[in-house]
């Protein structure tokens, strides 16, 4: 029996891992792995994560319909669809 059982808790289920070769688990599943945007440590506004994500885009030289689709996915929610929307777009930091 491990300590959390003993405890009378329900152990942790283990964390994603990230495949060998890559720097995070959202490397494997953004659109555009190659876009690197950070945002930790910057203003967490959602118009300052749209204008990051979009500006990251656009020096890696995403077609600007490309750009839009993001936006209107991006703000076609709360928050939290905001935050997981850029993930699944870009490798975000």
């Amino acid at each position: 029996m491990c300590p959390a059982e003993s405890a009378g808790r329900r152990p942790r289920a283990a964390r994603p891992r990230a495949p060998k070769g890559t720097n995070s688990v959202n490397e494997q599943r953004a659109k555009y792995p190659h876009v690197h945007v950070r945002l930790t440590g910057r203003d967490g506004n959602a118009f300052a994560i749209l204008a990051a994500v979009k500006a990251g885009m656009r020096r890696a030289l995403i077609s600007e319909d490309q750009c839009r689709a993001f936006f209107v996915e991006a703000t076609a929610g709360d928050y939290d669809h905001l935050l997981a929307t850029a993930m699944r777009w870009v490798d975000v930091s």
